[in-house]
C-alpha cells in the first residue's frame, strides 16, 4: 500500500482464533500503524466500548453471546458514532446492504477479501464516518437556525444559547459557514440618495 493509514485503534469482536490471527496478519502486511484489542463476546466488546475511544470496530455476527444482525444491533444503538464493518462468512448481499443502510460502514465476507481490501476498507470507514457526523452536527445547526430566535428589536443581534449577543452576520456565519458580502436593497439606496441630496442643500 502506498500511503500508510494513520494510527488507528481497532476493536476486533471475533471469536475464531484462526480469523483473530488472519486480521493481524493482514493489518502487518499492509505496514498499517495499529493497536488491536481483541474480545471474543459482545458483552466484553461492549465494555471495551465504554472504557476506550477506539477508531473502528471489526465485527463477527455470530459470537457466544449473541447471533445475527441482532450483533450488529447492540453495537450500533451503544455506539452509532463509532464506524462498524462487519466480518462474516455469510455471503449474503442482501443482507450485506441491509447492513450499510442501518449503519454499518462495509460488510465483508471471510475469505473474500484480501489485506489491501481490509485496510481500505477501515480508511473508508474512518473518513465517512467522520463525514457523517460532520452532516449530523451541520443539521442540527441548522435545525436551531429554523427554530425560534431572540433577536433585538432595536440593534437586530441574535442572543446565542449561551447567552450572549451576536450580530446577525457573524452568527448565520458561525452556524452555517455561510459569508457575507455587503449593500443596499433598492429602497435604502434611496433613502440614502435622499438624506445625501439634503445634506448637499
Amino acid at each position: 500500500m502506498e500511503d500508510n493509514l494513520s494510527f488507528m485503534k481497532i476493536l476486533l469482536i471475533e471469536d475464531n482464533p484462526g480469523d483473530v490471527r488472519l486480521v493481524k496478519e493482514m493489518l502487518a502486511e499492509e505496514k498499517a500503524d495499529f493497536e488491536l484489542t481483541h474480545a471474543e463476546r459482545l458483552q466484553t466488546g461492549l465494555q471495551y466500548l465504554k472504557q476506550d475511544g477506539y477508531d473502528v470496530v471489526l465485527l463477527d455476527l455470530n459470537l457466544p453471546d449473541s447471533e445475527g444482525f441482532d450483533t450488529f444491533t447492540a453495537i450500533h444503538e451503544q455506539n452509532p458514532e463509532k464506524p462498524v464493518i462487519i466480518l462474516t462468512g455469510r455471503d449474503d448481499k442482501e443482507l450485506g446492504l441491509d447492513s450499510v443502510k442501518k449503519g454499518a460502514q462495509d460488510y465483508l465476507v471471510k475469505g473474500k477479501f484480501d489485506s489491501l481490501l481490509l485496510v481500505r476498507s477501515i480508511d473508508y470507514a474512518r473518513e465517512r464516518q467522520n463525514l457523517l457526523l460532520q452532516l449530523e452536527t451541520t443539521l442540527k445547526e441548522v435545525k436551531v437556525l429554523r427554530g425560534m430566535l431572540p433577536i433585538c428589536s432595536s440593534c437586530k443581534r441574535i442572543r446565542d444559547d449561551k447567552g450572549y449577543w451576536n450580530q446577525i452576520e457573524s452568527y448565520i456565519s458561525e452556524h452555517t459557514g455561510a459569508e457575507f458580502t455587503h449593500g443596499l436593497c433598492p429602497e435604502c439606496a434611496e433613502k440614502y440618495m435622499e438624506e445625501f441630496r439634503k445634506m448637499k442643500e
